[in-house]
């Protein structure tokens, strides 16, 4: 599985990366959360991620970086390019 240090995924959202996926659940989200970052929990993942381009690749955050560690293995199993940010935002408080 392909990961990004936090540091360097800092950068990227200084610089405005639009495809950042945040896969907590939505009372999470909204409490806090990266501007740009689009919410596709992972509860709900398997009904959603559909409306994910294959051509982009996706970071994908969540508190701490266990739940966006099963989203990437799920969306690279269908064919999606996705890099884990391990330390969600945990990392980011």
């Amino acid at each position: 599985m392909k990961e990004i240090a936090f540091e360097d995924f800092y950068q990227l959202c200084q610089n405005g990366c639009s495809t950042i996926i945040d896969v907590r659940e939505e009372v999470e989200f909204k409490q806090v959360h990266i501007e740009s970052a689009q919410n596709l929990p992972l509860s709900s993942l398997a009904d959603t991620y559909e409306v994910l381009d294959k051509n982009q690749t996706y970071y994908v955050i969540c508190k701490s970086g266990i739940r966006s560690a099963h989203a990437c293995q799920f969306l690279a199993e269908k064919g999606y390019d996705v890099v884990n940010v391990p330390g969600g935002m945990d990392a980011f408080e």
